[in-house]
């Protein structure tokens, strides 16, 4: 689907700050974060919400969203995460996305009400996509989520 901003995010053709991406699936740093360090974990295959989501990929996808998590402590020093999907309603792009919110007791978040905040600058940016991409743990499996690419 050509005109899908992920689609073009996980072909190459739109830019963003990778921190994972394997045969399966490519995660990047939310160009309007929660928190800095929040990540999307997309499927490479255009699937548009999570009852769309092919059995296959069910167990990979969580798989993933479960090293993010842990990335979001190792390697942003959060006490913990927040993860989230949207179907179609509140669902900005409509490719399939899980939301890896790292989180601090007393940060701010209250409910589903989502402030947004801003990266001072790419390097920053880049900072935190590195940060998370180096503290993500090896997959369970070498098959649960698709190679590393």
């Amino acid at each position: 689907m050509s005109e899908c901003l992920f689609c073009r995010i996980v072909m190459g053709r739109a830019g963003a700050q990778v921190v994972l991406d394997t045969d399966l699936f490519v995660a990047f740093l939310d160009h309007r974060p929660v928190f800095k360090g929040h990540v999307l974990l997309v499927p490479r295959e255009h699937v548009e919400t999570l009852p769309e989501l092919p059995a296959g990929l069910r167990d990979p996808f969580v798989a993933a969203g479960q090293r993010l998590a842990t990335a979001m402590v190792d390697g942003l020093g959060a006490q913990g995460s927040f993860m989230a999907v949207n179907n179609t309603v509140s669902q900005s792009v409509p490719h399939l996305h899980l939301h890896v919110v790292p989180r601090t007791k007393g940060d701010g978040l209250r409910g589903f009400f989502w402030p947004r905040t801003t990266y001072a600058s790419g390097e920053e940016m880049e900072d935190y996509a590195a940060r998370v991409a180096a503290a993500l743990p090896p997959p369970q499996e070498a098959s649960s989520e698709g190679a590393p690419r």
